[in-house]
């Protein structure tokens, strides 16, 4: 018997006049995975998880969510899927208990089982405590949970997470990515988009890697890393190196391309083997060449962003707003 997938996309396009924010994604998500898809701020990231939840029509190809076509029935679409975006939705005058069971209201639930469902998502949440103070109290973390637990009132077999960990600090978001594998282990699939590269690894059993609308990469957190070497020489010239010249060292001893970080004077080396280091460390000295620091190491998604995209995630900039993520 064959397992039909979470979620099957084929050709995605979203356009916003001339510009295609989503430009021909395929998608398959197999159930109970955490699928991550990992990109910059303006990728396309959002608008293809709003149109996979019926949020924005899609205006090229196909998807499916448990072979449910999402053009085509999105009333049912809307039944499988809980969503929750970047930023909470909750309502900041009512407590988290009243959140909750206004939520559940709205999905159909009768009295008694907003309240019941309200009650066992707050202590499922870790948040009994704070069950009767004003959203408006909140910290950013506890916001982020509420919001999450809103969105599995129905108790949906695919949960949408767009940037969960949006603002929050190290503690928290551990605490997200706790929740998240909980989640997980529970029955339910996850689809994530997240421009935090230590995210997609720690969290991500598949990655799909996005940039200006198209996806460029996919696989899981070792398949991507080991597409750019089994290691990464990694030099730190000196101030005066020609940098120039040390990629034409590089490419004329291992035949690869070197990728040039974001530091000016950095250099990311991928080595068919980490042996092969002290061979480009001859070279460069022989071409005249200053290396101020050097280590071995294996990739990471970071250099695995770079080697695919030219340029990093961003993920030190601020948030666009909803409106400037959908555009692009």
């Amino acid at each position: 018997m064959t397992t039909v997938p979470a979620v099957h996309a084929t050709g995605l396009v979203k356009t916003f006049g001339d510009l295609r924010a989503v430009d021909g994604i395929d998608l398959t998500v197999q159930p109970g995975e955490i699928f991550g898809v990992l990109g910059p701020n303006g990728a396309g990231k959002t608008t293809m998880l709003q149109m996979l939840a019926t949020l924005l029509p899609i205006d090229g190809g196909r998807a499916e969510v448990f072979g449910v076509d999402v053009a085509g029935e999105p009333h049912r679409i809307r039944q499988l899927v809980g969503v929750t975006g970047q930023y909470a939705s909750v309502d900041e005058n009512l407590t988290a208990t009243e959140n909750l069971r206004l939520f559940g209201r709205l999905q159909g639930l009768s009295r008694t089982d907003a309240r019941s469902t309200a009650q066992e998502l707050l202590g499922s949440f870790g948040l009994q405590e704070a069950a009767d103070k004003p959203i408006s109290a909140f910290s950013g973390g506890m916001r982020r949970r509420l919001d999450l637990a809103a969105s599995l009132i129905t108790r949906p077999p695919l949960i949408f997470l767009d940037e969960p960990t949006t603002g929050l600090d190290p503690r928290t978001r551990g605490q997200m990515w706790d929740t998240i594998r909980a989640l997980v282990a529970g029955g339910c699939t996850v689809l994530l988009t997240t421009q935090y590269l230590d995210e997609a690894d720690q969290l991500a059993d598949r990655i799909a890697v996005i940039d200006r609308g198209r996806k460029v990469a996919q696989g899981t957190p070792d398949e991507l890393k080991s597409s750019v070497g089994a290691s990464t020489l990694q030099l730190t010239l000196a101030p005066d190196a020609d940098m120039a010249l040390a990629g034409q060292v590089v490419r004329r001893e291992l035949g690869e391309e070197p990728v040039r970080t974001p530091e000016s004077a950095r250099l990311n080396v991928p080595l068919p083997a980490a042996d092969r280091a002290a061979d480009v460390l001859i070279a460069l000295r022989q071409g005249g060449v200053a290396v101020d620091a050097v280590s071995v190491a294996k990739p990471t998604l970071d250099e695995v962003f770079l080697a695919l995209t030219g340029h990093d995630t961003g993920e030190n900039a601020e948030h666009p707003n909803d409106a400037t993520e959908v555009a692009a």
